[in-house]
């Protein structure tokens, strides 16, 4: 007799322990008693014949067997939210689900007063926002929408390149005051700069363009943009930030901008399956027409 295969519920508490690292934090997020989420993982195990928990001091362990199965469980889960995203709404109806992914400075810096006009436009779809700076699989449809600094190259996607932005090098007036500024690139190496933590990629995304800096030559270090950005706004030490951005903030005071000037490209992208959805379309074409007029200079 075939064995049964586990159901998707199964997986999903599996997954929630994995990321919550307890059987009560599981069921809290679940919304699920704690014995209904053990029966939920006893019966996968026995399912899978695979032990998937060991138990520690420190709470549940995953086991390899465990470990292995995380990426398929995650790819069921995006796939799961997607099906639920797709089904908050008719396709050719002003209602239901768009998720849309950004990095950090975009989404907490320059979409929130865009998206708030699309909402007033539009009341009856609901928007997510995923906040990172991880590029979102739109092939596992873990967002409908992306907005990105570099075109996407897979097939599968429709991308469209909706403006460019600067990016120079800025200082807060009290650093300013307090330390001067460079007036070359050799001075600039003797103040404080901020810079990656252990995430180079977007550093080393700029290519030719960036400047030859160890990681050592930095005085804050941070993976996050947002990190950065507020490192910069508290007078910690020269950083880079979009013109726009700074351009909003009477304080900041660009460092040595006809010498170092960083263009990058705003690129949105979606599944090629979603062009017949209107809410995902109509996010796209507002964003596509306020992002251009960002990127421009224009006030939005």
């Amino acid at each position: 007799m075939a064995r049964h295969e586990p159901g998707w519920e199964l997986y999903r508490s599996f997954l929630a322990v994995i990321r919550e690292g307890s059987l009560s934090a599981a069921a809290r997020r679940l919304g699920l008693t704690q014995p209904t989420v053990g029966r939920h993982v006893d019966s996968l195990a026995q399912a899978l014949g695979a032990a998937l928990f060991t138990r520690s001091p420190a709470g549940l362990q995953p086991t390899p067997a465990a470990l292995d199965l995380v990426p398929h469980a995650e790819t069921m889960a995006a796939a799961a939210a997607a099906l639920q995203r797709a089904a908050s709404g008719e396709a050719r109806e002003e209602r239901g689900t768009v998720r849309l992914t950004a990095s950090e400075i975009m989404g907490a810096e320059v979409l929130p007063p865009m998206l708030a006009r699309f909402r007033a436009r539009h009341p009856g779809i609901v928007l997510e926002l995923v906040l990172t700076n991880r590029t979102e699989d739109l092939l596992r449809r873990e967002a409908d929408l992306a907005l990105r600094m570099t075109r996407p190259r897979q097939a599968a996607l429709v991308a469209r390149r909706v403006g460019q932005v600067g990016i120079g090098l800025y200082a807060h007036r009290r650093y300013a005051e307090m330390h001067g500024l460079p007036r070359s690139i050799e001075e600039l190496m003797q103040h404080a700069l901020i810079g990656f933590d252990r995430d180079d990629t977007a550093w080393r995304g700029l290519g030719e363009r960036a400047l030859s800096l160890a990681r050592a030559q930095f005085a804050f270090c941070s993976d996050s943009d947002l990190a950065q950005l507020a490192a910069l706004r508290a007078g910690l030490g020269i950083g880079g930030i979009q013109h726009p951005i700074a351009r909003r903030e009477r304080d900041l005071v660009p460092v040595l901008p006809r010498a170092i000037r960083f263009d990058l490209d705003l690129w949105l992208a979606l599944h090629e399956d979603l062009r017949a959805s209107r809410r995902v379309r109509l996010l796209s074409a507002h964003l596509a027409e306020e992002l251009s007029r960002y990127a421009t200079g224009e006030r939005t």
